[in-house]
Order: C-alpha cells, then structure tokens, then sequence
C-alpha cells in the first residue's frame, strides 16, 4: 500500500487508557500511524519541498517547515516563540497584532514534565496535553496559570535558574527519564517565586503518559531525508514527534514538515 504526502507535525490524542495515538496528513486524508507498529515500512523523498505556511516550493526549509520569506515575517517564527518573556501581545504588539491577539494575548501555562530530567516550559492552556506529547513527556503537571504568554515567560525565567528548560532527547527516545517527584519539585520551585506570581500558582494533578513503542533503542540514530532521501525499516514505535525504528534509526517528522514523502506499507 502506498500513501503520499507533505509532512506535518504528527496529530496527536490521548487514549482513555493513557496511550497517544498518533496520526499523519497525506493527500487521501489522515493515517493512524499506530498501526504501523510492528510493520515493515519504507519513505522516500525526492527533494519537494512545500512551505507550510505559504505553501509555496523551496530547495531548503527553515524553521521547521517555512520558506525564508515565511522564516523572517511569520509570527510563527516570532523571538518570543523561543523565548515567551518578551512577547508583547498583551500590548497590541508583535509581527502580526491579529495573530499575537488570538494566540498569546490568551491564558498561558508554566509546566513540569519529565522527557528525560525534569523541565519547565510554557505553553497556551488549549495545547495541554499536546504539548507534552510533543516533547515525549512521561509525565507532567501545571506548575502556573497565567493570563498571557509574557507572564508566564517571566515565570520561566525565574525558574530556570534551578530547573533545566530544555529536554535532553536522545535520553528520552532511550526511555532514560528521571523519576523526581514533580508534586514536590512544584512546591520547591514556587517558594522560589517573587510574592507577584504567587497569585498564579495552581496545584493540578500529575498526567502519566504512555506511548506506542515495542522496543526502545539502546543506541540513537538521527536520520535526516537531505542526506537519506530513502529508508525501509521496521517501525518499533513513536515518542515525541520521532518514529522509532529496528535498526535504532530514528525520524523526528516534524523537524521535516513541508516535506513531500512517499510511504511504502507491507
């Protein structure tokens, strides 16, 4: 069976049994990748690439998926997407004003999730539990409720000085995640907070996340479809947004969104 298509960033829900299911674009609508687990499978890519924003070819992605017109203007690509502390939606500010308004001028979450050692990040609170299933979160909870994004970057920084801010991924594809209560991480690191952001402090639940992986890879191999345009492959499982494969190849499909591939299923 053949299936074709522009890569995108794997959608993503969480089953009742806490299991992600994962599912792909293609041209004849969406895949569940879950059940291609255990299968042999083959992708080749022959050089299309469509920007993801405005579609348009480019011999080279920037950003994960943007043409450099898209790279330098789109407020996908905004500095406060990277760092959350300087975004000025909440004054009518940014690239685009519309755009800031309808996604960062709105309630914002500073999160723990443990990927691999224990990290904060914040994210909008309608991109919970994506989010976490992005980074390959095992576990995660809400450490903060915020207004918007540039006060819960404010927090970010705050904490950052006591707790990573980045997911080591190789340990996460490995399953080599730290097993730190989060519950009492939250408590320690909001005494570090200045009296202002107390208001914000909640005390959600922890949310246990499974994924569909058979075999976890002793070793990680990143490929990369510029330099291994073709692959076939027994697929051991996805975790984040990498698809896990016999042989301890790996491909992480968002870092390779706007690509056209052709997949090969037995």
């Amino acid at each position: 069976m053949t299936k074709a298509g522009n890569l995108h960033k794997m959608h993503t829900s969480l089953h009742p049994n806490q299991e992600v299911q994962y599912f792909l674009n293609s041209e004849d609508g969406e895949w569940n990748v879950n059940d291609w687990i255990g299968k042999e499978i083959g992708f080749s890519f022959e050089g299309r690439i469509n920007c993801i924003a405005c579609g348009r070819l480019t011999t080279k992605s920037f950003g994960q998926g943007f043409c450099y017109p898209c790279f330098k203007n789109s407020p996908l690509n905004s500095e406060c997407i990277i760092r959350p502390e300087l975004c000025e939606a909440h004054l009518g500010k940014g690239r685009d004003p519309e755009w800031e308004e309808k996604h960062h001028n709105q309630p914002h979450i500073v999160y723990l999730a443990a990927s691999s050692g224990a990290k904060v990040g914040v994210t909008r609170t309608d991109q919970i539990p994506t989010r976490w299933i992005d980074q390959g979160a095992n576990r995660a909870l809400i450490l903060a409720k915020t207004e918007y994004r540039q006060q819960a970057g404010m927090i970010e920084v705050a904490l950052k000085e006591f707790v990573a801010d980045k997911t080591n991924w190789q340990r996460m594809l490995k399953n080599q995640v730290t097993d730190q209560d989060l519950i009492a991480l939250r408590k320690e690191l909001s005494a570090h907070l200045d009296e202002e952001w107390h208001q914000f402090i909640v005390e959600d639940d922890e949310l246990n996340i499974l994924y569909p992986v058979t075999a976890y890879p002793e070793k990680v191999k990143s490929m990369k479809l510029d330099k291994i345009p073709s692959y076939t492959g027994i697929l051991k499982g996805i975790k984040g947004q990498y698809m896990i494969f016999d042989d301890n190849q790996v491909i992480n499909i968002r870092n390779h969104s706007g690509y056209y591939v052709e997949w090969e299923l037995s």
